[in-house]
């Protein structure tokens, strides 16, 4: 057997903690797992019969050289002074034995060759429709995801897939071939003794590591379970970098994630003595079918019923025999754990999409401008609080309305229905939110999400180029396009400055710009999507004023011609809006112009007045 495993206990293949928010396993049988693997092997139909048959042409040749080893040291006992015999039957049979064991390695190595594009093509696309299944799940599950945990299911369930090929095409199915030759040859060539001392020998080596294996199954687990939570942890706190030094919190971070190391170390230390105690029993096992095998063999040598040829043959099939035998238990382990982890990594796959195209869904029309209108929406991210209560207000094509209220008001809920990142939850009274006319139910969500620019509260941004942040608005966009919009958005002539200009990196989540910078990123690539629905989050919260009133100016202008949706704390940021909606408790309270809500001297007046007096004493 190929060296690809070691008795010692891989660290790799590891499942999630359980209770991941991945999903557990619906009690899918290992054979179940394997029947969803199928098809996409099958894909490469022809190269999976190709490495069968290479695979057979290995065992055979392998089960040639010993009884070619037998009748070379049988030719070997010549008549003194037989040349014939010494130069030229040696030769041959010398010739032939490096034949076969060239073609064990030829053969084996063709079926690798042969087999690596079914092994990696199914692993491609599998970690592909993983990762467009989990960009189709809702924003529930982000929000409830552990991104450690979730990133290891998918590591996992990849390699699980090269794993269980390996082990179970590399090595298992070769192994049963091979004992199945030996066993048979055994059986015909000598008497059924030795075939029934081997047979034995195996049954108790398999019982035995099948067992113990199962039985170790519980103290891996844990280990298992041990390992995501640490790592889970040491991911949240590297993650939150900024607000453990806010608070001073090293230390504390550093025990937490010791506590997690201790007891991973405990539950690895009795992983590892079972493993001694599982690669002890298969030794001794080995060893008492070997001496039984060998015994047998010199007896019927020294009663002239085998020649030394088959001494050495029988000792040539039990080397081959138990050599790949003593990695079974690893090669068990190795696939119940790759099953595991391909399950795990399926059940993600299946995880049914709470927001989901109709099947008979079409793109969104629209022609210029469209109307946007909340029709009696109410909705709730938990049954026991809602957060909208029957909400109705019409976007005019083309035109601005935005909604202003106090923190947890629903204010941004609004933005995250009109995305269609939850459906409302009242569909059944009349709820919707129509575009164009059109209820985004029954239209494609990308349609719909390629209709809409968003200009959000929190800017994350990817670990990348500030050119390639902005171009993201518009994949494919000329370098002229984006300096356009960065001009825009007033952060060209900071981009500018910096020594590597468009192509420097901004860290991940964007940590290497200020808060201010951030956002006018998420402005540009914005304003570079350039669609005909805007939605204004809190756009400029992070800027100075005087940036703001610059770029306010820049949205005003991107925002002619379109339907926008303004979302903000400060009012003077909304004064131009062509309607005001007050929103207060998941309702609308006041609608109207800035002058209109004034002059009501309602919950607008009161909260303009105490922007204006906070302005003043600031001032």
């Amino acid at each position: 057997m190929r060296s690809r495993a070691s008795t010692a206990d891989s660290s790799l293949h590891l499942p999630a903690a359980a209770g991941s928010p991945t999903g557990a396993a619906a009690g899918r049988s290992d054979l179940g797992t394997l029947k969803r693997l199928f098809p996409y092997l099958w894909e490469y139909k022809w190269r999976v019969v190709a490495a069968l048959s290479f695979m057979v042409g290995a065992k055979l040749a392998n089960v040639g050289v010993p009884l070619l080893l037998k009748n070379l040291v049988d030719t070997m006992s010549f008549k003194p002074g037989d040349v014939q015999a010494v130069l030229v039957v040696p030769a041959a049979l010398l010739l032939a034995y490096g034949l076969l064991r060239l073609s064990t390695t030829l053969f084996t190595e063709l079926r690798e060759l042969v087999f690596a594009k079914a092994t990696e093509g199914a692993a491609r696309r599998i970690s592909l429709e993983v990762f467009r299944h989990l960009h189709a799940l809702s924003l529930r599950f982000h929000l409830e995801r552990q991104t450690g945990g979730m990133t290891r299911d998918i590591e996992r369930g990849t390699r699980g897939v090269h794993s269980l090929i390996s082990y179970s095409l590399y090595s298992i199915i070769p192994t049963l071939i091979e004992v199945t030759l030996v066993l048979t040859l055994l059986a015909v060539k000598f008497d059924v003794w030795f075939a029934a001392i081997t047979g034995i020998a195996l049954v108790f080596y398999i019982f035995f590591t099948v067992t113990v294996t199962n039985w170790r199954t519980q103290f891996r687990k844990t280990m298992n379970e041990l390992d995501s939570s640490a790592h889970s942890r040491a991911i949240d706190s590297l993650l939150n970098y900024e607000t453990v030094k806010y608070f001073n919190n090293e230390e504390f971070e550093a025990q937490r994630y010791d506590e997690n190391l201790k007891r991973y170390r405990k539950a690895a230390i009795k992983s590892q003595n079972t493993l001694s105690l599982l690669n002890t029993g298969q030794q001794l096992i080995i060893a008492i079918g070997l001496m039984a095998m060998l015994w047998r063999a010199t007896q019927g040598v020294v009663d002239g019923r085998m020649t030394l040829g088959d001494l050495v043959m029988v000792n040539a099939f039990m080397i081959q025999l138990y050599i790949p035998l003593g990695f079974l238990g690893v090669i068990y382990r190795e696939i119940k754990q790759s099953l595991t982890d391909l399950d795990k990594m399926f059940t993600l796959m299946e995880r049914e999409r709470e927001i989901a195209d109709e099947p008979s869904a079409q793109p969104i029309c629209i022609d210029g401008p469209p109307a946007v209108r909340f029709e009696h929406v109410s909705f709730a991210y938990e049954p026991a609080r809602p957060i909208l209560h029957r909400v109705s207000f019409d976007i005019p094509p083309g035109k601005t309305v935005a909604v202003v209220g106090s923190s947890g008001a629903g204010k941004s809920t609004l933005a995250r229905l009109l995305f269609r990142f939850y459906d409302v939850s009242n569909p059944h009274e009349g709820g919707r939110i129509t575009i164009a006319g059109q209820d985004i139910r029954h239209v494609t969500q990308a349609s719909v999400r390629q209709a809409i620019g968003i200009v959000p509260q929190d800017t994350v941004l990817f670990n990348d180029t500030v050119e390639y942040n902005i171009a993201y608005g518009k994949p494919g966009a000329s370098h002229a396009e984006v300096e356009e919009a960065a001009r825009a958005a007033r952060i060209h002539d900071f981009i500018a400055s910096t020594p590597l200009g468009y192509k420097t990196m901004v860290g991940e989540r964007g940590l290497k710009l200020s808060g201010g910078e951030k956002q006018r990123v998420a402005i540009a690539r914005t304003l570079l999507k350039n669609p005909p629905v805007m939605i204004f989050d809190e756009a400029t919260s992070a800027l100075d004023s005087a940036n703001e009133r610059a770029i306010q100016a820049e949205l005003r202008t991107a925002a002619q011609n379109k339907t926008t949706l303004v979302i903000a704390h400060r009012l003077s940021t909304v004064v131009e809006a062509h309607e005001i909606l007050v929103m207060d408790n998941g309702r609308i309270v006041e609608r109207g112009t800035h002058a209109q809500l004034l002059e009501m001297e309602g919950a607008y007046a009161r909260m303009w007045a105490l922007q204006q007096n906070s302005s003043e004493a600031y001032a």
